[in-house]
């Protein structure tokens, strides 16, 4: 059975991400856009650098093609925040992204975003798998034209992702005050969907790991954390470079590294920013962070009084609540967060140039900036880690988690939530326990006053075990 997970269908390549499973969701996808526009129902798709990914994208566009639903293809591969772009400024119903984003490079994907510019509803997501599971019951039978003959019918359209996605950035982020900073940053795209674009904002950034290479090198999967980024570290101290950026394979995420070589985390660049956005750009509204995200977000809101909506892990969460309230900023723990200057979408590489903006607006660099938020709200560190389990493993960690334990090493335990996962708090911390919505794997998230306590949460919680 496809299932839609954390954020989207994703599966290993010729095991069960394979044309015929591709084609069933592309059918229904099809199905479901014609239901809510049968007057002009339209899509657009793209795809980014992982194995055959142009051709699983031209696959789709056929089959959605075949029924009579205009596919806008992207002409080569887009990051996932370009597709969105696009979906909301052409009137599409659907986006359509064919990648698995961070995972590892045997895998691919099938992402969806809504006609609004960012992740496709859960209540969307529940009508497409209705829709598939009545496809899945029984086999279709297609009535494929070629791929030339649906360009002639106008039924398949190119179009450039990149060219009004970057003068978009341009009215909304302060690119002079950037460039008048004169910062040194070197860029990591991570063989990703961000190759050849920064430079398209930009002149003058360092680039590696910027060439087409779907195995992704000496990278194990491309995620921006700083378990893949030892080569963006040591090239920034060594470089002395101001600054180094990472995106993931679709480049929705954002990884930075300060001036000394150090990995800042994703939940101090979402502080960094949010404080920037009340602060300076004077915004106002809510905010929104998935159950992963750090408490320094609850006590800003609380000193500020901005009204705090909390959700599950998952971005598609915060792209409801951006669709439903005025949201200054929203996000999770995974390095992706949306703020009311963009569309309601993660996009790695237009957070790294805010992020450049603060630091040159105020005249700081990232490390004090950190300095900062650790002067504001005491020490918080944080660490996350995943473990590869098996269906048995799992059942047997999340069973010892149901039991709610009393203690976690030395730590009592004060208050457990469970709206995702299981997340006990601590005197001065938490760890957070949940499986992974897109790979076998379960997920130890812990943020605590020292990093000595972050690593006991951590070994405490992958020691727990159904008795």
């Amino acid at each position: 059975m496809i299932v839609f997970g954390t954020d989207g269908w994703r599966g290993i390549i010729a095991e069960d991400y394979t044309y015929d499973n591709l084609r069933k969701v592309a059918l229904a996808t099809a199905r479901y856009v014609k239901s809510e526009n049968s007057n002009n129902p339209a899509v657009v798709l793209g795809y980014d650098t992982r194995f055959m990914g142009e051709r699983f994208a031209k696959e789709v566009a056929l089959i959605i093609a075949s029924q009579d639903v205009t596919v806008h293809l992207a002409e080569e591969f887009a990051s996932t925040p370009q597709i969105s772009f696009h979906t909301k400024q052409k009137g599409a119903e659907f986006g359509i992204v064919i990648t698995a984003s961070h995972n590892p490079m045997e895998y691919n994907g099938y992402k969806l975003k809504g006609g609004f510019g960012g992740p496709a509803l859960p209540e969307q997501i529940a009508k497409l798998e209705a829709e598939l599971r009545k496809i899945e019951a029984k086999t279709p039978k297609y009535n494929l034209k070629t791929l030339d003959e649906y360009v002639s019918e106008k039924k398949i359209r190119f179009f450039n992702a990149k060219e009004s996605y970057i003068r978009n950035i341009r009215k909304k982020i302060n690119v002079d005050v950037i460039k008048d900073a004169d910062f040194k940053i070197i860029y990591d795209p991570m063989y990703g969907a961000g190759i050849d674009t920064i430079k398209l904002l930009l002149n003058g950034v360092e680039e590696i790991h910027n060439e087409f290479n779907p195995s992704f090198g000496d990278i194990d999967h491309p995620e921006p954390i700083y378990d893949c980024l030892d080569e963006l570290m040591t090239k920034v101290r060594k470089g002395k470079y101001d600054i180094g950026i990472a995106t993931d394979g679709d480049a929705d995420r954002l990884g930075v590294v300060d001036h000394e070589g150090n990995f800042v985390d994703s939940h101090k660049v979402f502080m960094i920013l949010l404080k920037y956005l009340v602060e300076v750009r004077k915004k106002k509204g809510s905010v929104a962070k998935t159950l992963s995200l750090t408490s320094m977000v609850d006590a800003y809101c609380a000193k500020k009084n901005i009204p705090l909506i909390k959700t599950p892990v998952g971005f598609k969460y915060i792209a409801k609540v951006m669709t439903e309230e005025k949201l200054i900023i929203g996000g999770e723990e995974s390095g992706g967060l949306g703020t009311c200057l963009h569309i309601p979408e993660r996009d790695g590489l237009f957070n790294a140039f805010l992020l450049l903006e603060v630091m040159a607006v105020r005249k700081k660099s990232l490390a004090e900036l950190c300095e900062e938020l650790d002067r504001e709200f005491g020490i918080h560190r944080y660490l996350r880690r995943d473990k590869k389990v098996t269906q048995e493993q799992k059942n047997q960690i999340l069973a010892a988690c149901k039991k709610s334990p009393k203690k976690l090493g030395k730590y009592p335990v004060l208050d457990t939530d469970l709206s995702d996962g299981y997340k006990f708090y601590v005197d001065g911390g938490w760890l957070l326990i949940r499986a992974s919505g897109t790979e076998p794997l379960i997920r130890f998230y812990a943020e605590a006053d020292s990093i000595g306590k972050v690593n006991e949460l951590l070994d405490e919680g992958m020691k727990l075990k159904a008795k």
